[in-house]
């Protein structure tokens, strides 16, 4: 006979003879809310009291198991019971407790598991510990109960990476005890029987020892200490894993202790800007109306980009017409994205078959005639305004009626090209970031005559190739590349006045970049930016200092970066080492300008150059480039590699506040006034002591 309390309106309690089973129904996803928590809590006790279960098994409804704490609490004063509380309860129940776990158990919800004393997963689940994603370690027994089952490497191995470990894997290090395929109730019912009957052992986690890994936590720390020095959480969670030797008592103190001071840091107010700005930048109305139907692209251009936008359409599954002017072009690019795609399989990103998949839905064509029939077509071609408006001119007579005219320009005007055709609402802008099948910054550019439903399909573009799409509007650079024009020059600035690229580099790795700017150059292709200089030469303001003589001298023997070898660096010897021929082009324009070097600290090096880049992204949202402060963030994130942890430019530049900022400006321009200038919004919010954050909820 079967029986159902409700416990509240998340938790229930179904009884079948001697076995109870809980259920957890918290749609989207089953979060570990208060209301769970609490009425988790509540079966357990409950049930332990009535005495007449004798086998417990925790399952939950809907698409996946608890997939992590609930992040409406975010930043909210906490509420009683803590999850580390009522996971200790769990364990400590007389009944023994088992937990079948389907789809994602993650963060809170695998730390249920590994509170329960046999754990079953189902088919395709996944497991992990993504805390330190979002500047934080596991805080409710992950780093206590998991090195007791698993292993301190295996530990350490989730709580730092953050990654998803697949079903096979977990059953493979005793994560969990049996994999099955049958539905979790199903499941449930079956494990709890096999406990019965003596088929399935149960164990408190508490009472297994934790076998000693010295090494692994030594050089895990040390490993950290040189690779990470300016997060936090990592080191803590090297820290409380450590514990896990102790009592159970001991290590879950140090593991809260961790847990708390992660939250005071400002590494994790950064990473959760980042996790909810994400969400935020695709959350906007020009993303959600009426979309276009796209299945077949045409993308233009078989180079880096177009190869790689092919590809990235490819792994998303959606059939490619790849068109170049020439046979030849069309030969290499359909050998860079079979290269692509084997690369994805050597990553474990794609298996052999899906690639040979994605290849079969590949049309290479010289000519643009065939692409009458695609629904979108990309030109990627070179960045030339003539070369454009020719092909829009084209795609005008070859593309059907309703067709998405989209260019791939990284500057250009879209109203411009666009106004080589008859059908300007069918045009924008869709700048991907090379390479294109990797880096997931998708700039949405939006013409003066897009159509709505036009913008909206960019955004479900963005979405199918896991892309994070930003609206930007028309200017010279969009949001990202405008801003980088900008602050460069700093960095150029700083060489003339007598810092090495080598030292503006450095600080600037050491502040959170992957790469200093001249590395960055390098790896770029120094001849884009001499390229874009060259372009805008008649237009530059006569009042501005002009940034780019050592880079134009540069260029001018050939010197590109690592596709001809060399550039600031010199490639041929593996790891970059400085170019010295740079030094003497340094000497030699300082010499020529009449610039007397001086030294400038690391600390000065990241003040000047971040102060740059917040200047001129505060003029992006003030004039309407960008839609908010998160929209440069998040562009500055997933395009431009800003450290993550601080959250984007605009986000850290709330860590400084404007008040300083404008203080800084002013002092800067003493030197150069036409470059360092205060922008009206940041003059007002040092005023009224408003945020860039403000911006965001008004917006």
């Amino acid at each position: 006979m079967t029986d159902v309390t409700q416990v509240n309106d998340k938790i229930s309690i179904e009884r079948q003879g001697d076995i109870a089973l809980i259920i957890i129904n918290n749609p989207p996803v089953n979060a570990t809310g208060q209301v769970v928590r609490q009425g988790l809590q509540d079966a357990i006790i409950r049930l332990n009291e009535e005495g007449t279960a004798k086998v417990i098994a925790i399952y939950a409804e809907g698409r996946t198991f608890v997939a992590g704490a609930d992040i409406t609490e975010f930043g909210k004063p906490p509420q009683a019971p803590s999850l580390p509380d009522v996971y200790n309860i769990i364990e400590d129940s007389i009944i023994p407790v088992i937990s079948v776990m389907h789809g994602t158990a993650l963060g809170g919800g695998f730390e249920l598991g590994m509170a329960t004393h046999a754990r079953i997963g189902t088919k395709g689940l996944r497991v992990g510990l993504p805390e330190i994603l979002l500047g934080l370690l596991p805080g409710a027994g992950g780093t206590q109960r998991l090195p007791r089952i698993a292993g301190i490497a295996f530990t350490l191995d989730v709580a730092l990476s953050g990654r998803q470990v697949k079903a096979e894997e977990a059953l493979e290090k005793g994560v969990i005890d049996r994999l099955v395929d049958m539905p979790p109730r199903n499941a449930a019912l079956q494990a709890a029987q096999d406990v019965l009957d003596g088929k399935l052992v149960t164990r408190h986690s508490c009472d297994l020892d934790v076998v000693p890994d010295e090494k692994t936590l030594a050089d895990t720390a040390a490993m950290l200490k040189a690779k990470q020095p300016h997060l936090f959480s990592p080191h803590k969670i090297v820290e409380a894993v450590a514990a896990s030797s102790l009592p159970r008592t001991e290590g879950l103190k140090i593991e809260r202790q961790a847990f708390i001071d992660s939250m005071d840091t400002p590494q994790r107010a950064g990473l959760i800007h980042a996790f909810f700005g994400e969400r935020a930048v695709s959350g906007i109305p020009e993303a959600k109306g009426d979309t276009r139907e796209i299945s077949k692209i045409g993308v233009i251009g078989g180079g880096t980009m177009g190869s790689g936008i092919a590809t990235s359409c490819l792994i998303a599954g959606i059939p490619v017409r790849l068109v170049e002017v020439a046979q030849d072009g069309l030969d290499r690019g359909v050998a860079t994205i079979t290269k692509n795609l084997e690369g994805a399989v050597s990553r474990g990103k794609m298996s052999a078959d899906q690639k040979e998949a994605a290849l079969a839905m590949l049309e290479p064509s010289v000519g643009l005639d065939v692409l009458s029939d695609v629904d979108l077509v990309i030109e990627a071609v070179f960045e030339q305004m003539d070369v454009k408006k020719e092909i829009f001119g084209k795609l005008n007579t070859v593309c059907k009626p309703g067709a998405i005219l989209a260019s791939n320009t990284s500057y250009l005007d879209v109203n411009e090209i666009a106004a080589c055709t008859d059908r300007p609402q069918d045009v924008l802008g869709l700048h991907f970031f090379s390479p294109a099948h990797v880096m997931r910054l998708l700039e949405i550019v939006q013409g003066a005559k897009t159509a709505p439903d036009v913008l909206a399909t960019g955004f479900a573009l963005a979405k199918k190739l896991k892309k994070v799409g930003v609206l930007a509007q028309v200017c010279d650079g969009f949001i990202g590349n405008r801003i980088l024009a900008h602050y460069v020059k700093t960095a150029s600035y700083l060489v003339l006045d007598g810092a090495s690229p080598q030292q503006v580099d450095a600080a600037l790795e050491g502040f959170g970049f992957a790469m200093g700017p001249h590395k960055v150059g390098d790896l770029a292709g120094l001849d884009i930016g001499w390229m874009t200089r060259k372009r805008k030469a008649d237009s530059r303001n006569p009042n501005e200092r002009y940034a780019g003589d050592v880079a134009d001298r540069i260029c001018e023997n050939g010197w590109f970066g690592r596709k001809t070898g060399q550039g600031y660096y010199i490639y041929d010897q593996g790891a970059p080492v400085p170019n010295p021929e740079v030094a003497t082009i340094i000497d030699e324009v300082r010499a020529d300008k009449g610039i007397t070097p001086h030294d400038f600290t690391d600390e000065d090096i990241v003040d000047r150059y971040m102060t740059a880049m917040i200047v001129e992204a505060t003029r992006v949202v003030e004039d309407g480039t960008a839609k908010r402060p998160v929209d440069v963030d998040m562009v500055f994130l997933f395009g431009y590699g800003f450290p993550r942890f601080r959250g984007g430019p605009l986000a850290y530049a709330d860590t400084i506040g404007a008040k300083e900022l404008v203080g800084r400006i002013t002092e800067y321009a003493k030197e150069d006034s036409h470059y360092w200038q205060v922008p009206d919004l940041l003059k007002k919010m040092a005023d009224d002591g408003t945020t860039f954050a403000d911006l965001n909820k008004g917006a």
